[in-house]
Protein backbone atom coordinates (compact mmCIF):
# COMPACT_ATOMS: atom_id res chain seq x y z
CA UNK A 1 0.00 0.00 0.00
CA UNK A 2 2.68 2.37 0.58
CA UNK A 3 4.05 2.06 -2.74
CA UNK A 4 0.39 3.04 -4.50
CA UNK A 5 1.05 6.14 -2.79
CA UNK A 6 4.74 6.50 -3.36
CA UNK A 7 6.30 9.22 -5.71
CA UNK A 8 7.59 6.43 -8.16
CA UNK A 9 4.31 4.74 -8.23
CA UNK A 10 2.70 8.52 -9.09
CA UNK A 11 4.33 9.50 -11.52
CA UNK A 12 4.91 6.47 -13.45
CA UNK A 13 0.90 6.35 -13.96
CA UNK A 14 0.98 9.92 -15.08
CA UNK A 15 3.58 8.11 -17.66
CA UNK A 16 1.58 5.32 -18.31
CA UNK A 17 -1.49 7.96 -19.08
CA UNK A 18 0.05 10.02 -21.19
CA UNK A 19 1.31 6.85 -23.06
CA UNK A 20 -2.26 5.68 -23.23
CA UNK A 21 -3.25 9.29 -24.73
CA UNK A 22 -0.99 9.41 -27.48
CA UNK A 23 -1.53 5.69 -28.47
CA UNK A 24 -5.37 6.51 -28.75
CA UNK A 25 -4.64 9.98 -30.64
CA UNK A 26 -2.02 7.93 -32.67
CA UNK A 27 -5.13 5.84 -33.61
CA UNK A 28 -7.37 8.65 -34.10
CA UNK A 29 -5.08 10.31 -36.94
CA UNK A 30 -3.10 12.63 -35.26
CA UNK A 31 0.35 12.96 -36.46
CA UNK A 32 2.33 11.07 -34.18
CA UNK A 33 4.73 8.13 -34.66
CA UNK A 34 5.77 4.85 -33.75
CA UNK A 35 9.13 6.37 -32.60
CA UNK A 36 7.31 8.80 -30.07
CA UNK A 37 5.50 6.52 -28.92
CA UNK A 38 8.42 3.63 -28.30
CA UNK A 39 10.60 6.36 -26.96
CA UNK A 40 8.10 7.25 -24.40
CA UNK A 41 7.16 3.70 -23.57
CA UNK A 42 11.31 3.09 -23.32
CA UNK A 43 11.55 5.89 -20.72
CA UNK A 44 8.49 5.47 -19.02
CA UNK A 45 10.14 4.16 -15.41
CA UNK A 46 13.20 6.53 -16.23
CA UNK A 47 12.16 9.40 -14.00
CA UNK A 48 14.38 12.32 -12.37
CA UNK A 49 13.44 13.04 -9.41
CA UNK A 50 15.57 15.28 -8.83
CA UNK A 51 15.08 17.77 -12.27
CA UNK A 52 11.44 17.00 -11.55
CA UNK A 53 12.02 18.53 -7.98
CA UNK A 54 14.10 21.73 -9.96
CA UNK A 55 11.45 22.37 -12.30
CA UNK A 56 8.37 22.10 -9.66
CA UNK A 57 10.40 25.08 -7.90
CA UNK A 58 10.73 27.04 -10.67
CA UNK A 59 7.32 26.39 -12.29
CA UNK A 60 4.83 25.76 -9.14
CA UNK A 61 3.10 23.06 -10.85
CA UNK A 62 4.06 19.43 -10.23
CA UNK A 63 2.65 18.05 -13.63
CA UNK A 64 4.33 20.61 -15.91
CA UNK A 65 6.91 19.34 -13.79
CA UNK A 66 7.13 16.17 -14.90
CA UNK A 67 5.91 17.07 -18.35
CA UNK A 68 9.06 18.66 -18.79
CA UNK A 69 11.49 16.16 -17.24
CA UNK A 70 9.76 13.59 -19.10
CA UNK A 71 10.31 15.21 -22.26
CA UNK A 72 13.98 15.80 -21.43
CA UNK A 73 14.94 12.25 -21.72
CA UNK A 74 12.11 11.92 -24.79
CA UNK A 75 13.19 14.81 -26.83
CA UNK A 76 11.63 13.25 -30.54
CA UNK A 77 8.29 12.68 -28.34
CA UNK A 78 8.25 16.16 -25.99
CA UNK A 79 6.03 18.07 -28.32
CA UNK A 80 3.10 15.38 -28.18
CA UNK A 81 3.13 14.48 -24.18
CA UNK A 82 0.43 15.57 -22.49
CA UNK A 83 -1.28 16.63 -25.66
CA UNK A 84 -4.21 18.13 -24.60
CA UNK A 85 -4.65 17.09 -21.55
CA UNK A 86 -4.86 18.10 -18.20
CA UNK A 87 -5.71 15.58 -14.68
CA UNK A 88 -6.05 11.73 -13.81
CA UNK A 89 -7.12 9.15 -10.64
CA UNK A 90 -5.41 7.07 -9.08
CA UNK A 91 -6.65 4.97 -6.70
CA UNK A 92 -5.20 1.79 -4.00
CA UNK A 93 -6.89 -1.36 -3.02
CA UNK A 94 -6.03 -3.24 0.42
CA UNK A 95 -6.32 -6.46 1.75
CA UNK A 96 -9.52 -7.44 4.26
CA UNK A 97 -10.34 -11.54 3.02
CA UNK A 98 -7.52 -12.81 5.03
CA UNK A 99 -8.71 -10.81 8.36
CA UNK A 100 -12.48 -12.59 7.56
CA UNK A 101 -10.85 -15.95 6.08
CA UNK A 102 -8.94 -16.18 9.74
CA UNK A 103 -11.86 -14.82 11.82
CA UNK A 104 -14.29 -17.51 9.99
CA UNK A 105 -11.67 -20.37 10.33
CA UNK A 106 -12.14 -19.29 14.34
CA UNK A 107 -15.69 -19.15 14.54
CA UNK A 108 -16.08 -22.61 13.19
CA UNK A 109 -13.36 -23.94 15.73
CA UNK A 110 -15.41 -22.25 18.65
CA UNK A 111 -19.29 -22.71 17.00
CA UNK A 112 -20.25 -24.60 20.27
CA UNK A 113 -18.41 -23.21 22.50
CA UNK A 114 -20.56 -21.71 25.32
CA UNK A 115 -19.96 -17.83 26.71
CA UNK A 116 -21.96 -15.99 28.81
CA UNK A 117 -23.18 -13.35 26.51
CA UNK A 118 -23.71 -9.57 27.04
CA UNK A 119 -25.75 -6.93 27.10
CA UNK A 120 -25.30 -3.07 28.80
CA UNK A 121 -21.96 -5.33 29.92
CA UNK A 122 -24.10 -6.96 31.95
CA UNK A 123 -24.71 -11.03 31.94
CA UNK A 124 -27.02 -11.85 29.62
CA UNK A 125 -28.14 -15.36 27.88
CA UNK A 126 -25.20 -17.54 27.02
CA UNK A 127 -23.89 -17.62 23.34
CA UNK A 128 -20.98 -19.09 21.43
CA UNK A 129 -17.62 -17.90 21.57
CA UNK A 130 -18.20 -18.72 17.70
CA UNK A 131 -21.42 -16.85 17.16
CA UNK A 132 -19.95 -13.64 19.20
CA UNK A 133 -16.94 -14.10 16.44
CA UNK A 134 -19.20 -14.29 13.80
CA UNK A 135 -20.82 -10.87 14.40
CA UNK A 136 -17.34 -9.37 14.06
CA UNK A 137 -17.54 -11.00 11.10
CA UNK A 138 -21.14 -9.72 9.41
CA UNK A 139 -19.53 -6.40 10.10
CA UNK A 140 -16.08 -6.93 8.33
CA UNK A 141 -18.36 -8.93 5.32
CA UNK A 142 -20.80 -5.57 5.14
CA UNK A 143 -17.42 -3.86 4.85
CA UNK A 144 -15.47 -5.89 1.57
CA UNK A 145 -19.27 -5.13 0.36
CA UNK A 146 -19.18 -1.96 0.66
CA UNK A 147 -15.14 -1.43 -0.68
CA UNK A 148 -16.11 -3.64 -3.51
CA UNK A 149 -18.82 -1.36 -4.61
CA UNK A 150 -17.03 1.59 -3.88
CA UNK A 151 -14.19 -0.14 -6.06
CA UNK A 152 -16.54 -1.19 -8.86
CA UNK A 153 -17.66 2.39 -9.26
CA UNK A 154 -15.12 3.85 -10.13
CA UNK A 155 -14.60 5.62 -13.49
CA UNK A 156 -11.91 7.53 -15.27
CA UNK A 157 -12.53 10.97 -15.48
CA UNK A 158 -11.14 10.42 -18.88
CA UNK A 159 -9.95 12.55 -21.68
CA UNK A 160 -12.00 16.04 -20.76
CA UNK A 161 -9.56 18.66 -21.13
CA UNK A 162 -9.52 21.83 -18.62
CA UNK A 163 -13.20 22.71 -17.51
CA UNK A 164 -14.60 19.32 -18.95
CA UNK A 165 -15.56 20.13 -22.52
CA UNK A 166 -12.92 18.66 -24.41
CA UNK A 167 -12.62 21.95 -26.43
CA UNK A 168 -8.77 21.37 -27.00
CA UNK A 169 -9.40 17.61 -28.45
CA UNK A 170 -12.27 18.90 -30.57
CA UNK A 171 -9.59 21.65 -31.98
CA UNK A 172 -6.86 19.00 -32.97
CA UNK A 173 -9.32 16.64 -34.04
CA UNK A 174 -10.69 19.79 -36.21
CA UNK A 175 -14.26 19.71 -35.06
CA UNK A 176 -14.93 15.34 -35.47
CA UNK A 177 -16.76 14.59 -32.38
CA UNK A 178 -16.63 11.19 -32.99
CA UNK A 179 -12.86 10.89 -33.08
CA UNK A 180 -13.11 12.63 -29.56
CA UNK A 181 -15.16 10.74 -27.79
CA UNK A 182 -13.44 7.51 -29.31
CA UNK A 183 -10.42 8.89 -28.06
CA UNK A 184 -12.33 9.05 -24.66
CA UNK A 185 -13.10 5.66 -24.91
CA UNK A 186 -9.75 4.69 -25.97
CA UNK A 187 -8.00 5.86 -23.47
CA UNK A 188 -10.13 5.18 -20.75
CA UNK A 189 -9.67 1.19 -21.51
CA UNK A 190 -5.72 1.51 -21.55
CA UNK A 191 -6.43 2.55 -18.48
CA UNK A 192 -7.86 -0.49 -17.08
CA UNK A 193 -11.32 1.32 -16.39
CA UNK A 194 -14.85 0.25 -17.60
CA UNK A 195 -16.51 3.72 -17.74
CA UNK A 196 -15.58 7.30 -18.03
CA UNK A 197 -18.06 9.86 -16.63
CA UNK A 198 -19.50 11.65 -18.99
CA UNK A 199 -19.75 14.85 -17.17
CA UNK A 200 -16.68 16.32 -15.05
CA UNK A 201 -15.14 19.86 -14.17
CA UNK A 202 -11.67 20.18 -14.27
CA UNK A 203 -11.20 17.53 -11.84
CA UNK A 204 -14.04 14.23 -11.60
CA UNK A 205 -16.86 15.10 -9.03
CA UNK A 206 -15.18 14.88 -5.11
CA UNK A 207 -18.00 13.27 -4.13
CA UNK A 208 -15.71 10.03 -5.86
CA UNK A 209 -13.69 10.53 -2.78
CA UNK A 210 -16.13 10.80 -0.17
CA UNK A 211 -17.54 7.57 -1.84
CA UNK A 212 -14.03 5.42 -1.25
CA UNK A 213 -13.14 7.59 2.14
CA UNK A 214 -16.42 6.12 3.66
CA UNK A 215 -16.15 2.74 3.16
CA UNK A 216 -12.62 2.50 3.65
CA UNK A 217 -13.77 4.57 7.51
CA UNK A 218 -16.93 2.57 8.48
CA UNK A 219 -14.45 -0.61 8.15
CA UNK A 220 -12.30 1.58 10.75
CA UNK A 221 -15.44 1.61 12.75
CA UNK A 222 -15.90 -2.12 12.53
CA UNK A 223 -12.29 -2.87 13.68
CA UNK A 224 -12.81 -0.55 16.58
CA UNK A 225 -15.74 -2.34 17.90
CA UNK A 226 -13.54 -6.28 17.10
CA UNK A 227 -10.54 -4.45 19.36
CA UNK A 228 -13.31 -3.34 21.87
CA UNK A 229 -14.35 -6.49 22.19
CA UNK A 230 -11.17 -8.02 22.20
CA UNK A 231 -9.94 -5.99 25.30
CA UNK A 232 -12.70 -6.51 27.35
CA UNK A 233 -12.30 -9.96 26.81
CA UNK A 234 -8.66 -9.87 27.67
CA UNK A 235 -9.54 -8.27 30.48
CA UNK A 236 -12.23 -10.50 31.63
CA UNK A 237 -8.98 -13.44 30.93
CA UNK A 238 -11.54 -15.44 28.32
CA UNK A 239 -9.34 -14.55 25.39
CA UNK A 240 -5.77 -13.27 24.37
CA UNK A 241 -4.80 -11.65 21.73
CA UNK A 242 -1.19 -13.19 20.60
CA UNK A 243 1.99 -12.50 22.92
CA UNK A 244 5.05 -12.95 21.80
CA UNK A 245 7.77 -15.46 24.18
CA UNK A 246 9.55 -12.13 25.45
CA UNK A 247 7.10 -9.71 24.93
CA UNK A 248 7.05 -7.42 28.15
CA UNK A 249 3.60 -6.13 29.07
CA UNK A 250 4.27 -3.70 31.20
CA UNK A 251 7.57 -1.92 32.33
CA UNK A 252 6.23 -1.41 36.09
CA UNK A 253 3.98 -4.94 36.44
CA UNK A 254 5.96 -7.91 34.83
CA UNK A 255 2.60 -10.26 35.20
CA UNK A 256 0.46 -8.30 32.84
CA UNK A 257 -0.37 -9.24 29.18
CA UNK A 258 -1.65 -5.48 27.84
CA UNK A 259 -4.17 -5.97 24.44
CA UNK A 260 -1.33 -3.55 22.56
CA UNK A 261 -1.76 -4.78 19.36
CA UNK A 262 -5.71 -4.12 19.45
CA UNK A 263 -5.66 -0.55 21.53
CA UNK A 264 -3.41 0.17 18.52
CA UNK A 265 -6.11 -0.88 15.64
CA UNK A 266 -8.34 1.23 18.03
CA UNK A 267 -5.92 4.19 18.45
CA UNK A 268 -5.49 4.25 14.26
CA UNK A 269 -9.26 3.11 13.56
CA UNK A 270 -9.91 6.41 15.53
CA UNK A 271 -7.76 8.30 13.31
CA UNK A 272 -9.16 6.41 9.65
CA UNK A 273 -12.74 7.58 10.99
CA UNK A 274 -11.72 10.89 11.71
CA UNK A 275 -10.29 11.50 7.83
CA UNK A 276 -13.68 10.76 6.51
CA UNK A 277 -14.05 15.19 7.59
CA UNK A 278 -11.86 15.93 5.02
CA UNK A 279 -13.80 14.87 1.56
CA UNK A 280 -17.05 15.88 3.26
CA UNK A 281 -15.33 18.95 3.55
CA UNK A 282 -13.87 19.03 0.31
CA UNK A 283 -16.51 18.03 -2.07
CA UNK A 284 -18.59 21.15 -0.46
CA UNK A 285 -16.58 23.56 -1.18
CA UNK A 286 -15.46 23.00 -4.62
CA UNK A 287 -16.33 26.05 -6.88
CA UNK A 288 -17.91 25.79 -9.96
CA UNK A 289 -15.56 23.89 -12.94
CA UNK A 290 -13.33 23.62 -9.55
CA UNK A 291 -10.50 24.85 -7.31
CA UNK A 292 -7.09 24.12 -5.72
CA UNK A 293 -7.81 24.25 -2.05
CA UNK A 294 -8.71 20.63 -2.67
CA UNK A 295 -5.17 19.44 -3.45
CA UNK A 296 -3.24 19.61 -0.79
CA UNK A 297 -5.51 18.42 1.26
CA UNK A 298 -6.23 15.22 -0.66
CA UNK A 299 -2.70 14.77 -0.96
CA UNK A 300 -2.69 13.94 2.55
CA UNK A 301 -6.34 12.50 3.18
CA UNK A 302 -6.26 10.12 0.49
CA UNK A 303 -2.88 8.66 0.69
CA UNK A 304 -3.69 8.45 4.94
CA UNK A 305 -6.79 6.57 4.66
CA UNK A 306 -5.79 3.84 2.70
CA UNK A 307 -2.16 3.52 4.27
CA UNK A 308 -3.93 3.40 7.97
CA UNK A 309 -6.68 1.14 6.33
CA UNK A 310 -3.91 -1.45 5.40
CA UNK A 311 -1.35 -1.05 8.74
CA UNK A 312 -4.89 -1.75 10.44
CA UNK A 313 -5.84 -4.98 8.72
CA UNK A 314 -2.30 -5.99 8.95
CA UNK A 315 -2.66 -6.05 12.37
CA UNK A 316 -5.71 -7.28 12.65
CA UNK A 317 -5.05 -10.37 10.60
CA UNK A 318 -1.87 -10.93 12.81
CA UNK A 319 -4.46 -10.47 16.38
CA UNK A 320 -6.84 -13.42 14.28
CA UNK A 321 -3.89 -15.46 13.71
CA UNK A 322 -2.75 -16.10 17.04
CA UNK A 323 -6.33 -15.51 19.44
CA UNK A 324 -5.72 -17.70 22.02
CA UNK A 325 -9.12 -18.61 23.69
CA UNK A 326 -9.32 -20.40 27.79
CA UNK A 327 -12.10 -22.36 28.19
CA UNK A 328 -11.60 -23.44 31.52
CA UNK A 329 -12.26 -19.62 32.91
CA UNK A 330 -14.97 -19.16 30.07
CA UNK A 331 -16.54 -22.09 32.23
CA UNK A 332 -16.17 -20.68 35.74
CA UNK A 333 -17.69 -17.27 34.62
CA UNK A 334 -20.89 -19.59 33.19
CA UNK A 335 -20.86 -21.46 36.67
CA UNK A 336 -20.73 -18.16 38.36
CA UNK A 337 -23.97 -16.73 36.62
CA UNK A 338 -25.79 -19.79 35.40
CA UNK A 339 -27.54 -20.71 37.90
CA UNK A 340 -29.51 -17.30 37.75
CA UNK A 341 -29.92 -17.64 34.11
CA UNK A 342 -31.43 -21.28 34.79
CA UNK A 343 -34.34 -20.27 37.17
CA UNK A 344 -37.02 -19.89 35.07
CA UNK A 345 -36.00 -23.67 33.59
CA UNK A 346 -36.35 -24.45 37.78
CA UNK A 347 -39.01 -23.42 37.91
CA UNK A 348 -40.75 -25.41 34.51
CA UNK A 349 -39.22 -28.68 35.52
CA UNK A 350 -41.01 -28.60 39.15
CA UNK A 351 -44.75 -27.48 37.47
CA UNK A 352 -43.89 -30.66 35.31
CA UNK A 353 -43.25 -32.53 38.44
CA UNK A 354 -46.66 -31.38 39.79
CA UNK A 355 -45.60 -28.38 41.40
CA UNK A 356 -47.60 -25.04 41.92
CA UNK A 357 -45.93 -22.34 39.82
CA UNK A 358 -46.52 -19.70 41.96
CA UNK A 359 -45.30 -21.40 44.98
CA UNK A 360 -41.54 -22.27 43.26
CA UNK A 361 -41.48 -18.89 41.84
CA UNK A 362 -41.56 -17.19 45.47
CA UNK A 363 -39.24 -20.26 46.54
CA UNK A 364 -36.58 -19.26 43.84
CA UNK A 365 -37.05 -15.46 44.53
CA UNK A 366 -35.91 -15.65 47.90
CA UNK A 367 -32.75 -18.04 47.22
CA UNK A 368 -31.61 -15.79 44.46
CA UNK A 369 -31.60 -12.90 46.48
CA UNK A 370 -29.75 -15.15 49.37
CA UNK A 371 -27.41 -16.37 46.80
CA UNK A 372 -26.56 -12.73 45.12
CA UNK A 373 -26.26 -11.87 48.57
CA UNK A 374 -23.54 -13.74 49.37
CA UNK A 375 -21.60 -12.92 45.57
CA UNK A 376 -22.26 -9.01 46.14
CA UNK A 377 -21.95 -8.36 49.70
CA UNK A 378 -19.72 -11.32 51.17
CA UNK A 379 -17.89 -11.70 47.55
CA UNK A 380 -18.64 -15.24 48.01
CA UNK A 381 -19.54 -18.03 44.70
CA UNK A 382 -22.80 -17.90 43.72
CA UNK A 383 -24.22 -21.25 45.91
CA UNK A 384 -28.33 -21.05 44.60
CA UNK A 385 -27.47 -24.20 43.48
CA UNK A 386 -26.63 -25.93 46.76
CA UNK A 387 -29.56 -23.85 48.28
CA UNK A 388 -31.76 -25.34 45.85
CA UNK A 389 -30.24 -28.67 46.38
CA UNK A 390 -30.56 -28.03 49.97
CA UNK A 391 -34.11 -27.28 50.10
CA UNK A 392 -36.51 -30.20 50.06
CA UNK A 393 -39.08 -28.70 47.91
CA UNK A 394 -36.80 -29.26 45.11
CA UNK A 395 -36.58 -32.29 46.24
CA UNK A 396 -38.37 -33.66 42.80
CA UNK A 397 -36.32 -32.96 40.39
CA UNK A 398 -32.82 -33.07 42.00
CA UNK A 399 -31.94 -35.63 39.58
CA UNK A 400 -32.42 -33.25 36.37
CA UNK A 401 -30.75 -30.13 38.18
CA UNK A 402 -27.15 -31.74 35.72
CA UNK A 403 -29.70 -31.68 32.68
CA UNK A 404 -31.16 -28.07 33.37
CA UNK A 405 -27.97 -26.48 34.07
CA UNK A 406 -26.13 -27.68 30.96
CA UNK A 407 -24.80 -25.21 29.11
CA UNK A 408 -25.31 -26.07 25.91
CA UNK A 409 -29.00 -26.25 26.35
CA UNK A 410 -28.72 -22.33 26.99
CA UNK A 411 -26.91 -21.61 23.70
CA UNK A 412 -30.49 -21.68 21.26
CA UNK A 413 -28.75 -22.24 17.46
CA UNK A 414 -25.88 -20.71 17.62
CA UNK A 415 -23.83 -23.49 16.40
CA UNK A 416 -26.03 -24.05 13.45
CA UNK A 417 -26.38 -20.07 12.73
CA UNK A 418 -22.39 -20.17 12.76
CA UNK A 419 -22.84 -23.42 10.45
CA UNK A 420 -25.01 -21.44 7.78
CA UNK A 421 -23.47 -18.00 8.09
CA UNK A 422 -20.10 -19.41 7.47
CA UNK A 423 -21.20 -21.45 4.67
CA UNK A 424 -23.49 -19.33 2.60
CA UNK A 425 -22.16 -15.81 3.24
CA UNK A 426 -18.47 -15.64 4.28
CA UNK A 427 -16.99 -18.56 2.21
CA UNK A 428 -18.78 -17.77 -1.12
CA UNK A 429 -17.46 -14.02 -0.39
CA UNK A 430 -13.56 -14.90 0.11
CA UNK A 431 -13.39 -17.62 -3.23
CA UNK A 432 -11.98 -14.51 -5.51
CA UNK A 433 -9.85 -14.25 -3.14
CA UNK A 434 -8.05 -18.10 -2.24
CA UNK A 435 -4.64 -17.47 -3.83
CA UNK A 436 -3.61 -14.87 -1.29
CA UNK A 437 -4.59 -16.55 1.37
CA UNK A 438 -1.54 -17.72 2.40
CA UNK A 439 0.29 -14.69 3.48
CA UNK A 440 0.90 -14.05 7.01
CA UNK A 441 1.59 -11.13 8.87
CA UNK A 442 4.89 -10.64 11.15
CA UNK A 443 4.46 -7.35 13.53
CA UNK A 444 8.24 -6.01 14.47
CA UNK A 445 6.46 -4.46 18.02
Amino acid sequence: MAYNFSDRKKFTTWRKLWIYLAKAEKALGLPITDAQVLEMESHEKDIDFAMAADEERKLRHDVMAHVHTFAHCCPTAAPIIHLGATSLLYKGLWPLARVIDRLANFAEKYADLPTLGFTHYQPAQLTTVGKRACLWLQDLAMDMRNLQRARDDLRFRGVKGTTGTQASFLQLFQGDHDKVEELDRMVTEMAGFKKAYLVTGQTYSRKVDVDCLSSLASLGATVHKICTDIRLLANLKEIEEPFEKEQIGSSAMPYKRNPMRAERCCSLARHLVALMSDPLQTASVQWLERTLDDSANRRISLPESFLTADIILSTLQNITEGLVVYPKVIERHIRHELPFMATENIIMAMVKAGGNRQDCHEKIRVLSQEAAAVVKQEGGDNDLLARVQGDPYFAPILGQLDTILDPKTFIGRAPQQVSRFLSEEVRPQLEPYKAKMDVKIELEL
